[in-house]
C-alpha cells in the first residue's frame, strides 16, 4: 500500500545522513541504479513485497543483486528498511530521494512529449527556451514518444501544459463541429 508520508521520512533521513558524510552524490546515483533495478526486474518487486520471504534471506539477496554496484551508506540504508519491515516502501523512497534531491539542487524535471523522437540538438534548444522563458537554470529534460499527439509536442513544466500537438487541435476542431458553432455564425 503507498505510503508517500513513510517513503518522504526515510528518504530526507537518508539525504540528510548522505549530505553528513558528504556522499550525497554517489548516494544519488545508488538510487538511480535502484529505481533502474525495480522498474526492470519484476522478481527484484515481487521480493520486496513478498511476506513470506524472511528478512535475513531478503537482505542477502538484496545484497548479492547490489554487491559493488551501490556504496557502503545505500547498503546500510536497504538492510535497516528490510529489518524495519518497510521493504515493500523502497520504489516509493526512492522516488521520493530523487525528488528531494532535486528539489535541494535545484534541478527542475521538464518533460517533453513528442510525435517522434527528438535528436538531442532539439533538446538542447527546447532547455534554451525553457531558460529564457522562466527562471529555470538547472533542468532535467525527460524525453517521450507518444504518436498518438500525430505532430507537435506536449510539454510540462512544473504544474503548467503546453499542448502544441496535432491531435490536440484536432480535437478542439471535432468539438467545434460538435457544438455546430460553426452553423450559428454563418445564418
Amino acid at each position: 500500500m503507498p505510503n508517500p508520508r513513510l517513503a518522504a521520512r526515510y528518504a530526507k533521513s537518508l539525504i540528510d545522513l548522505a549530505n553528513e558524510r558528504s556522499q550525497l552524490e554517489p548516494v544519488y546515483q545508488d538510487m538511480l541504479f535502484l529505481q533502474l533495478l525495480c522498474k526492470e526486474s519484476r522478481e527484484f518487486l515481487v521480493l520486496l513485497r513478498s511476506p513470506v520471504v524472511k528478512a535475513d534471506k531478503k537482505v542477502a539477496i538484496v545484497e548479492a543483486v547490489t554487491k559493488g554496484k551501490i556504496s557502503e551508506l545505500t547498503t546500510i540504508f536497504n538492510r535497516l528498511l528490510i529489518n524495519k519491515g518497510r521493504e515493500s516502501n523502497l520504489p516509493e523512497v526512492i522516488t521520493s530521494f530523487i525528488d528531494q534531491y532535486k528539489q535541494q539542487k535545484g534541478i527542475h524535471t521538464v518533460k517533453l512529449t513528442t510525435a517522434a523522437p527528438v535528436t538531442e540538438e532539439m533538446k538542447k534548444l527546447i532547455i534554451g527556451q525553457v531558460q529564457k522563458q522562466t527562471n529555470m537554470t538547472n533542468i532535467d529534460l525527460k524525453a517521450s514518444v507518444n504518436e498518438e499527439l500525430i505532430g507537435g509536442f506536449v510539454l510540462e513544466i512544473g504544474d503548467q501544459l503546453i499542448d502544441a500537438s496535432v491531435a490536440y487541435d484536432l480535437n478542439k476542431i471535432k468539438s467545434q463541429f460538435m457544438n455546430n458553432d460553426f452553423i450559428y455564425k454563418i445564418r
